[in-house]
């Protein structure tokens, strides 16, 4: 499935992976290792190097403005194998919550939960023109804890698919979360990345969304796995 964004060319920049620095909190076990997703012994919890630089910035700005809160890491880069392996499994999980068998739905079952699926995930594409945005190490996801650690309200989980994990869906039904999302978005987007227009979680600096979104140039295409 095509996006949008496909469309904006990509001249990488060669930038290579590198570790997230400690000072970051992170969800510990890595979520999608604990379902089986196999990284072929890289790390999650890597990105571009020039990005980093970017994710200091915007939790520097979260602890002069928002002492209380830091950012908590819970996903970065994804190889190929990865993302097809969290899509299938999404796919999975859609059924049985429908309480359909893969082997036996329909094919109008199968569009319905396809579609939803694609509203979350992007196609583990090895076009170099259609990476997906996890799979070119310039998108992270992440969310807000405490100083003490602690989960913070955000309305939703991440990952969850449903209208529940669009930016603004609890803006008049709870305006705390909403709030802790708007505190998510300023201390990203102050620090130059771009949120996914329907994933309170997802923001990537450099990537094809990123130059959609701010009318530029794709600098990082997809990480060879």
């Amino acid at each position: 499935m095509l996006r949008p964004y496909h469309g904006i060319p990509i001249v990488e920049c060669g930038e290579p992976l590198v570790a997230i620095p400690d000072r970051f909190a992170r969800v510990d076990p890595p979520p999608y290792l604990s379902l089986g997703a196999d990284y072929a012994g890289r790390s999650p919890f890597m990105l571009r190097s020039g990005v980093i630089p970017a994710l200091i910035t915007a939790e520097d700005y979260l602890i002069e403005h928002y002492p209380h809160y830091r950012l908590q890491i819970f996903d970065a880069y994804r190889p190929l194998s990865v993302q097809k392996f969290m899509v299938d499994y999404t796919f999975q999980q859609l059924a049985q919550q429908r309480g359909w068998q893969v082997a036996h739905i329909s094919p109008q079952q199968q569009q319905e939960l396809t579609r939803l699926v694609n509203t979350f995930w992007a196609n583990p594409s090895y076009d170099p023109q259609t990476p997906p945005p996890h799979s070119t190490g310039s998108a992270v996801d992440l969310t807000l804890i405490t100083h003490e650690g602690l989960p913070v309200n955000m309305g939703s989980p991440i990952d969850e698919a449903s209208q529940r994990s669009f930016p603004d869906y609890f803006q008049h039904s709870d305006p705390e979360a909403h709030q802790n999302r708007q505190i998510l978005y300023e201390v990203m987007t102050c620090a130059g990345w771009t949120r996914h227009p329907q994933e309170w979680w997802h923001f990537s600096l450099g990537d094809q969304m990123w130059a959609w979104l701010k009318g530029r140039e794709a600098r990082y295409g997809r990480v060879a796995d």
